[in-house]
């Protein structure tokens, strides 16, 4: 199937999802109350959480028997099975604690069931739609004695592509055009190119090398090249296009009379001890800027000496609903650092959204984006 026909199929299989919900909850809405099919109705929505979580948390098993294409939409209809799972077994609680039940509360019961399982569907499938809308975003990094050859630099940042079953190559070109259109001076490609094994990894380089910037465009890699087993196959394929992954390496750019030193590390598994010898490559007098796929090494960063780290795999939460003032999303129990510029003393740090998506194939409230950082003096 043609990658750029994903949109309409996700959009299909969506409507069917939805209709067919309609018809099981308005069958058992009209059936009278059973203390035993709720039980069953618990056990079951029970079981079928950790089914659905254990499927999640099992891709790569998965995909050594089925298309990635398969895998992909697998893992999304798992998470919403689970959401569904736990809504039954919300609303079978509300449906046992009420004793009687009159003709007028039996209705708002039933319409609520109803409303609640049809919420996931109709949720994700409006999120489908916002996976497309791409936009650019523009920041600016404030850093204390910023040289003046580097003020107003512009550094143009890609990153988790995610090229696959839910991120046409269309999506990317459009990125990459995007990305050419502001003329930056440096590009940044952070890490997560592709999903897992199998992934079109070639035909994501093949876009990333139209990337046009003024001085060579460099990355790091994620968590998902390792996941991939693709970290050495990225390094090698990537010179060959035209973007250096620096993997506990650095690289030195001059701008005038100003250096700024880039410092790359592969993915850094979160608990474990992070950026070992990162400080021996930090350059005095030279801007130093840290490339790390994860964001939660910022602190550790900071301590070593970097006055920036550039970062993404978040994706800025992916599903995020904003309630007065605060957004709400999964990546907010794992990570302090979700979307957007934080700063710990003279150092910053900033994590974009990316472009592609994980888990479920779409996004709420955080549409993808390419994200352009200019560095500006305090």
């Amino acid at each position: 199937m043609v990658l750029r026909s994903r949109l309409l199929v996700d959009l299909v299989i969506y409507l069917v999802s939805l209709g067919a919900l309609y018809v099981l909850h308005r069958w058992n809405a009209i059936q009278p109350p059973s203390p035993a099919r709720d039980r069953i109705g618990l056990g079951l929505s029970a079981g079928a959480i950790w089914l659905s979580l254990g499927v999640v948390v099992t891709p790569t098993k998965i995909s050594r028997y089925l298309p990635n294409f398969w895998v992909s939409w697998i893992h999304a209809g798992a998470l919403v099975v689970a959401a569904w799972s736990l809504a039954a077994i919300v609303l079978a609680a509300i449906w046992r604690s009420v004793p009687a039940f009159s003709p007028r509360r039996r209705q708002f019961l039933k319409a609520t069931r109803t409303a609640t399982f049809a919420a996931p569907v109709i949720a994700t499938g409006f999120a489908i739609i916002q996976r497309e809308n791409l936009t650019l975003r523009q920041v600016n990094v404030y850093i204390p004695n910023l040289p003046k050859d580097l003020q107003g630099l512009r550094m143009v940042q890609i990153s988790d592509i995610h090229l696959g079953p839910f991120v046409s190559e269309r999506l990317l070109a459009r990125a990459v055009d995007m990305a050419n259109e502001t003329r930056a001076d440096i590009g940044l490609v952070t890490g997560d190119l592709i999903t897992r094994a199998g992934d079109p990894l070639d035909i994501c380089l093949k876009h990333l090398k139209r990337l046009k910037v003024d001085a060579p465009a460099l990355g790091c890699l994620g968590n998902h090249e390792i996941h991939a087993a693709s970290e050495a196959y990225t390094t090698r394929a990537g010179l060959d296009v035209g973007i250096r992954f620096l993997r506990r390496e650095s690289q030195i750019l001059r701008f005038g009379k100003s250096h700024i030193n880039f410092t790359g590390y592969d993915y850094q598994r979160k608990g474990s001890q992070y950026l070992v010898g990162a400080e021996e490559m930090v350059v005095p007098g030279a801007l130093n800027i840290m490339l790390s796929h994860s964001p939660d090494v910022f602190p550790v960063a900071a301590a070593k000496g970097y006055d920036l780290t550039v970062s993404g795999h978040t994706h800025g939460g992916q599903v995020n609903i904003e309630i007065l003032h605060q957004g709400l999303n999964v990546a907010r129990f794992f990570t302090p650092y979700v979307d957007g510029v934080y700063r710990k003393g003279n150092a910053s740090i900033f994590v974009t959204r990316g472009l592609g998506t994980v888990g479920l194939p779409a996004r709420l409230g955080v549409p993808p984006e390419i994200a352009l950082i200019r560095l500006c003096a305090t």
